[in-house]
């Protein structure tokens, strides 16, 4: 099972929900909550880079005792900068020029791209143990993120519950009220895209609509600006996901395309 984020702030949850979340604070990404003892938490910060595009500034990972931060290029180990590949206490962490990853023996695997996509695996024994902005994992999509007993909240509410208060840093909610523009007129286009026959082998094994959905919303944030992030990252984890799902996503990537 998988949780994951990427490009135009969006995120899917265990249990399949794609939501937007555009905050800029650190958050927690996915802990196990149950007990007073967290045997694992993954936080993240975003930021917007030199191109205005959000990308994952860095990790923060504790595993039991043992914390990894992890940026660009960069991974340190309970304080100190170590040398990938690097194994220690269940944890091994390797990382080349296109990604890091991080395997953890109490049975968690980590994949960022280094830029602005992340993808966190967990054992099905964490089932019903986990918070943070990748949901209970509880099997049951929008239940208990974003309808909780009587309550209902919005992607924003949500994603701003889950920001980790440290004393002196500053940064803004994203404001709640602001609702997401409708981009219907984008739908043909996106599904052309998600639906080209180097996807043939992906169809059944993913949600399509849900990336058709996101890849609406990131046209809409483009505004016409159509850089390759603005209309790629969706595609991209599309094609991530089927990969990890068993499929083999045909090459869509062309000279004139992403």
């Amino acid at each position: 099972y998988v949780c994951s984020t990427w490009g135009n702030n969006h995120f899917k949850t265990f249990d399949g929900d794609i939501y937007q979340f555009p905050g800029i604070c650190e958050y927690n990404f996915a802990s196990d909550c149950q007990e007073s003892y967290k045997e694992f938490s993954v936080h993240i910060q975003r930021a917007l880079n030199s191109n205005n595009h959000p990308e994952i500034q860095y990790i923060l990972i504790t595993i039991k005792d043992f914390t990894v931060y992890l940026r660009p290029k960069l991974a340190v180990v309970d304080g100190r900068i170590v040398k990938t590949p690097y194994y220690s206490s269940g944890v091994f962490i390797e990382s080349n020029d296109i990604y890091t990853k991080v395997y953890a023996k109490l049975g968690l695997i980590l994949i960022w791209n280094q830029e602005d996509a992340l993808m966190v695996e967990l054992d099905s024994k964490f089932n019903n143990h986990t918070c943070g902005l990748c949901g209970d994992y509880n099997g049951v999509p929008v239940y208990n993120e974003f309808i909780n007993g009587v309550a209902s909240y919005n992607s924003i509410t949500y994603g701003n519950l889950q920001k980790i208060s440290k004393p002196n840093t500053k940064c803004e909610d994203p404001d709640e009220t602001q609702a997401l523009p409708s981009c219907n007129g984008h739908r043909n286009e996106c599904e052309r895209l998600l639906t080209s026959s180097a996807f043939a082998d992906c169809r059944l094994r993913l949600n399509l609509e849900m990336y058709i959905q996101a890849c609406m919303q990131d046209k809409c944030a483009c505004n016409g600006n159509e850089d390759s992030f603005c209309l790629c990252s969706t595609i991209s984890e599309y094609s991530r996901q089927c990969s990890h799902a068993g499929g083999r996503p045909g090459e869509w990537r062309t000279q004139y395309f992403c």
